[in-house]
């Protein structure tokens, strides 16, 4: 199960608040990028380029906005481009803030590039720094980080996987140990367990995760959503084969299965 719809629309804003000393040009392109208007915040980020002072702040605001149009229009371009502005920049002249979203672009150019595990050590390297980011975007940003090792594992051979999935594990226990209503951990911690080959532990952690979705209001529906699918689409079918027993058809435990499913998600709406 990959999470590719979520993932294609999560962005981590370049929402630095502009300084008094920002040239307007620079906050403008910020602004139009933080309004997903990808085309108007390059055209500013483009000129501010030419002042000195914001120079490096905007190539990196040119650089997410081209990742961001890539993701748009799939135009290999935008690609190119954004690689082209983050090797620009100098890391020294950006704000705290900026150097967590350097950061953030150089994993996203890697992870839209397929180098799904570099991509993950660049976000990883951005979650040690991300006392600088909201709490909302510290969330999207460990979603990132779980995607990518999500996709990394998926491209390497079925042996081979279960060590990066239980990368995602200890992180996603880490994180609920700290914060209970955690969204992508209630999500990412049954993937894992099941990419890692646990099958019982992803069934209790997935409705744990229905249960505990409700202390994030703002993410309950799309994190239930998310579950829901991984449940029916991988976890009865995969738990039923693994129950099976002689004299009883797989059909009849899976049937069994979604029925338990079914139950929680009445109890706990």
């Amino acid at each position: 199960m990959r999470r590719v719809a979520r993932v294609f629309v999560l962005a981590l804003l370049v929402a630095a608040p502009a300084l008094a000393a920002e040239p307007a040009v620079l906050a403008r392109a910020r602004m139009l990028y933080n309004a997903a208007d990808y085309d108007g915040a390059i055209a500013a980020a483009s000129e501010a380029r030419r002042v000195p002072s914001a120079a490096d702040a905007a190539a990196l605001v040119l650089a997410r906005a081209h990742l961001e149009r890539y993701r748009q229009r799939a135009d290999p371009s935008d690609l190119v481009a954004a690689r082209e502005a983050l090797r620009a920049v100098n890391h020294h002249g950006l704000s705290p803030r900026d150097r967590v979203d350097m950061l953030v672009g150089l994993g996203q150019s890697l992870f839209l590039g397929e180098a799904y595990g570099a991509a993950a050590e660049l976000f990883d390297a951005a979650l040690m720094h991300s006392a600088a980011l909201a709490p909302r975007a510290r969330l999207l940003l460990l979603d990132w980080w779980a995607s990518a090792l999500d996709r990394e594992a998926q491209s390497r051979p079925a042996d081979r996987r279960a060590p990066v999935f239980e990368r995602i594990v200890e992180r996603m226990e880490e994180e609920l140990r700290i914060d209970p209503g955690c969204s992508p951990a209630s999500y990412w911690l049954p993937v894992a367990a099941r990419g890692a080959g646990d099958l019982d532990r992803a069934w209790d952690a997935a409705i744990a995760g229905w249960v505990r979705a409700s202390l994030d209001p703002d993410a309950a529906a799309s994190v239930r959503a998310d579950l829901d699918r991984l449940v029916t689409q991988a976890l009865v079918p995969e738990r039923a084969r693994q129950r099976q027993v002689a004299g009883r058809d797989t059909q009849d435990v899976a049937a069994v299965l979604r029925a338990e499913w079914e139950l929680i998600k009445t109890q706990w709406k």
